[in-house]
């Protein structure tokens, strides 16, 4: 049957929004729960510092950039994220069904712009960790995440400068967001 054939209007739009639906459910993008239903509880270990902050400075790196105490702001944004989620409950890792465990590799604040004096007015802070996800009653490595970041830009300068510790904060949030998105979703 040919569609320009159809005389009736209302067949018409009928068959090209049933033509429409089709191609859009049919496009091959789903998310689904990762982990099997009945397993919803989760372990978030302690994120170990693994920043060698005693590397040797190079012409590259005038300076290694370094928070204290990062690791930790980490775990607890994750467990804020996983709870704001809602998938999947924080337990104690004798009762969860899943351990997250990660280890934070790199801290940068690189700059972006500068002003015509050579100034910079915008960097991007990228905190970058190794993540591992283990099944803790199959004793089994879920998935496992190299050089996994989050970031965040900020001015220094102008109607948008931002401080560099919100831009940490906002960073470690879509380091947080990622980390749970890519436990909680099966693409």
């Amino acid at each position: 049957m040919d569609f320009l054939l159809i005389k009736n209007m209302k067949t018409r739009k009928l068959l090209f929004t049933a033509f429409i639906l089709t191609a859009l459910y049919g496009c091959g993008y789903t998310t689904g729960a990762l982990m099997p239903s009945g397993e919803t509880s989760i372990y978030v270990d302690n994120f170990v510092n693994k920043i060698d902050v005693t590397r040797e400075v190079s012409n590259e790196k005038a300076y290694y950039s370094y928070i204290p105490a990062i690791e930790s702001d980490i775990r607890r944004r994750v467990i804020d994220r996983f709870i704001l989620d809602g998938n999947y409950q924080i337990k104690n890792p004798d009762e969860a069904h899943f351990m997250l465990k990660g280890q934070l590799v790199e801290f940068r604040r690189d700059p972006l712009r500068y002003d015509a004096n050579d100034n910079v007015i915008e960097y991007r802070i990228t905190v970058v960790v190794n993540v591992e996800l283990y099944n803790l009653k199959e004793n089994k490595l879920i998935w496992k995440e190299a050089n996994f970041g989050g970031e965040s830009t900020y001015r220094t300068t102008g109607q948008f400068a931002m401080s560099e510790n919100k831009a940490v904060d906002q960073s470690i949030n879509d380091l947080a967001r990622r980390i749970v998105e890519r436990t909680v979703e099966n693409w």
